[in-house]
C-alpha cells in the first residue's frame, strides 16, 4: 500500500467520503494528518464554479450606473442586494465568460458588449471549495430576463455607482462575494 503524500500545505488525506450530495452541492469528510503530525477532520463543501458580474453602464448625461439585483436568500432569511452572479449545475464546464454573459442575461435581461475577466476570488475557502470569477460588463443594451424558477422573486435595480458606494459605506450591501468584486475592480481602477 502506498502512503499518502502530503498536499502543498503539508496535509495528508488519510480518508474521504461523502457525506451529503445534492445536484447543487457535495459534502466531503475527510480524516486529516496536519503538518504538526497530529490528526483531524475536515468538512469540505464541493460546489461548482461561479461568476458574479459588475454591469456597469451610464445615465445620458454620462455619469456611471450598477446594476444590482435584490432576492431572499432562505439560508439567512433575508433580501440582499447582489451583483448578479450564479452557476449552472447542468452545463459544470461552462466558459466563465459565457457562464457570466448567460447569467447577466438572465437575472438582468443585459446583454454586454464587453465583458472583462477582472480576476478569481474564492467564496469561504476554510470550508468550501468553490472559485469565482469576477468580470466587469459594459456596452449594455436591455433584452428580456430569464429567471430560474429560484430567482422568481429576484428585482433588477440600476443605481448611479455614486448610490451604490453609499449603500456599501451604510452597510446596506453585506453580501461577501459582491464587496468582494467591487473592492477588486476599484483595486483595478476599473470602476
Amino acid at each position: 500500500m502506498t502512503k499518502p503524500l502530503p498536499d502543498a500545505g503539508g496535509y495528508v488525506t488519510l480518508s474521504s467520503r461523502i457525506a451529503y450530495e445534492n445536484p447543487w452541492t457535495r459534502v466531503r469528510e475527510d480524516i486529516i494528518r496536519r503538518p504538526n503530525g497530529k490528526d483531524g477532520l475536515y468538512g469540505v463543501v464541493e460546489r461548482g464554479q461561479f461568476v458574479v458580474i459588475l454591469p456597469l453602464g451610464e445615465t445620458e448625461d454620462g455619469r456611471p450606473t450598477v446594476t444590482l439585483v435584490n432576492q431572499y436568500r432562505y439560508p439567512i432569511g433575508q433580501r440582499l442586494w447582489e451583483f448578479p452572479m450564479g452557476m449552472w449545475e447542468d452545463q459544470p464546464d461552462a466558459l466563465p465568460e459565457t457562464l457570466a454573459a448567460g447569467e447577466l442575461q438572465e437575472e438582468t435581461g443585459l446583454i454586454a458588449k464587453t465583458l472583462h475577466h477582472a480576476g478569481v476570488i474564492y467564496q469561504g475557502a476554510g470550508f468550501t471549495t468553490q472559485k469565482g470569477h469576477v468580470y466587469l460588463a459594459t456596452g449594455l443594451t436591455q433584452g428580456p430576463c430569464a429567471r430560474e424558477e429560484t430567482e422568481q422573486d429576484m428585482t433588477c435595480h440600476t443605481l448611479l455607482l455614486e448610490e451604490v458606494e453609499e449603500m456599501i459605506r451604510k452597510n446596506e450591501i453585506t453580501c461577501m462575494v459582491t464587496l468582494s468584486a467591487f473592492g477588486l475592480l476599484r483595486a483595478q481602477g476599473l470602476i
